[in-house]
């Protein structure tokens, strides 16, 4: 786990450098704060906040696109949560690669699902033009995020706040005027649908970019902008102080982290452990009333608290156990423990209690007796309670995540509220080991030992917590130090 965790906060240090130290001083000579200085003076100063997505697209394009070129984070502002979408200009000029699509939606569905305010620094030259055919059309392209800014303005009512910090060119101006307020920064942001150079092919006009789309004019002539700041600090302010305005303020309290889970885990992943001491770990002290003990015990249903806050726990339970049927392989997920965490999470919707799910589920069981035992539909019944459940849902995978378990227990596809991770985390169809059988079973030969290799080799790479991260399979991979009061802060999101 440490070995782990000294690789992921490397790869998060250099991502969060965005375009590297020589961009960062470009933006600042400009007299312009990044991307991340920029979500930093907007956050109350010394709470905590959630990125979203940080890893993604990390290991792709040859390293160019770190964070996709946009910063998504969920924070506290004048002390009520709020999303944060904001353009890194560090990263190829704030341009919108196929993920940063994906990134913001993810991020404005937070907003929509928790209804809590949505805040866009933007500063973006568009559409990165090489890659348009991924990003410019179909049902999930550009487009989808103006489809949301109109749902939550019409229909949810969510507040959405914009301030032009930078570059808004082309179809991207449309996420600032469709949003409640818009704030342009005088002397460096520009918007419209258009710029000089573009506009003078276009239409043979000459223009300057200040009097074509610049703050002054947007906020005096076309009446597009509703605020002009003399710079970004002050821009923030502006935000700060309309968020001010809005709702309900209430402090979250300081969760302080239980028992250390470093060593939980056994370094081999196919090892037995204590599922009871990372709960206790996680969960208020002699909090914990688990559901059926005794009855699919591999399975793990209990009420209890964190951070005083009622919830419904879900987990799995590893190793041999033994039971009244005989024995049981932890992990693995029966008929009796599907219907049990069904008829749970049912009680938990009637009840009103948000879930936690904790994965490290191998699959449902297979062979005769699992199949005349029913757990075709005892699987189903486990589903359908808990995509059906309307109560919060976060996911927290501590180690596998694989076949239909991975469904089960609330698996990105049935949209928890968050899904997150630890570095341990394997999340895929099955092992590679498993793979390797199901593949290369029937036609056995030295011939096949460099595509079992491969096939094992293409496994480890699936099944790495990073490589999900990367495309967006998790919202984020989190410390294991830092879980409860991550999960104490998305539950208060969540309760909004």
């Amino acid at each position: 786990m440490r070995a782990l965790l000294e690789e992921l906060r490397s790869l998060e240090e250099l991502l969060r450098l965005g375009g590297g130290a020589s961009k960062i001083a470009k933006q600042h000579a400009q007299g312009k704060l990044t991307a991340r200085e920029r979500v930093a003076l907007l956050l109350d100063a010394g709470s905590f906040s959630f990125e979203t997505g940080l890893l993604v697209a990390h290991d792709r394009y040859e390293g160019q696109a770190p964070g996709a070129g946009v910063v998504c984070v969920v924070g506290l502002v004048e002390g009520r949560p709020c999303v944060i979408v904001a353009n890194d200009a560090t990263v190829k000029a704030g341009a919108w690669w196929p993920e940063t699509i994906a990134k913001i939606l993810r991020a404005q569905e937070i907003a929509m699902r928790q209804r809590i305010p949505i805040v866009y620094l933007v500063d973006s030259a568009g559409v990165n033009l090489p890659l348009q055919d991924a990003i410019f059309p179909g049902q999930y392209g550009a487009a989808r995020i103006f489809h949301y800014c109109s749902k939550m303005r019409r229909e949810l009512k969510v507040p959405q706040l914009a301030a032009v910090m930078g570059m808004c060119i082309a179809g991207g101006a449309y996420l600032p005027a469709l949003s409640d307020l818009i704030i342009m920064v005088e002397g460096t942001s520009f918007m419209g649908l258009g710029g000089p150079n573009l506009v003078k092919g276009a239409t043979g006009e000459t223009s300057g970019a200040e009097e074509l789309g610049g703050a002054a004019m947007h906020t005096k002539v076309s009446g597009v902008a509703h605020q002009m700041a003399r710079n970004d600090e002050e821009c923030i302010g502006m935000l700060r102080a309309r968020l001010r305005e809005i709702g309900l303020r209430r402090e979250i309290g300081e969760v302080t982290q239980g028992l250390n889970l470093y060593d939980t885990l056994p370094d081999d992943h196919r090892q037995p452990y204590d599922t009871n001491a990372v709960l206790s770990a996680l969960l208020d002290t002699e909090s914990i009333e688990e559901h059926q003990p005794e009855y699919g015990p591999e399975m793990i249903c209990a009420r209890a608290r964190l951070g005083g806050r009622p919830i419904g726990v879900v987990a799995n339970r590893r190793g041999f156990l033994k039971t009244a049927s005989g024995p049981r392989i932890g992990g693995i997920i029966y008929t009796e423990s599907a219907r049990k965490a069904a008829y749970f999470v049912d009680v938990c919707e009637r009840h009103r209690l948000p879930l936690l799910y904790l994965q490290d589920v191998s699959g449902f069981m297979v062979g005769k007796a699992a199949e005349e035992s029913g757990i075709i539909r005892a699987g189903a019944e486990m589903v359908e309670a808990m995509s059906c459940a309307t109560v919060p849902k976060i996911a927290l995978t501590l180690n596998h995540s694989s076949g239909a378990g991975y469904y089960a227990m609330a698996g990105q596809g049935f949209d928890p509220d968050f899904a997150l991770a630890w570095p341990t985390a394997r999340i895929g169809v099955m092992e590679g080991d498993s793979a390797v059988q199901a593949i290369h079973s029937a036609k056995p030969g030295p011939e096949m030992a460099g595509q079992i290799a491969q096939t094992r080799a293409d496994y480890e790479r699936w099944l790495d917590a990073r490589y999900a991260a990367a495309r967006g399979h998790v919202d984020a991979i989190i410390d294991p130090a830092k879980t409860r009061e991550t999960l104490a802060f998305l539950f208060e999101v969540c309760a909004r």
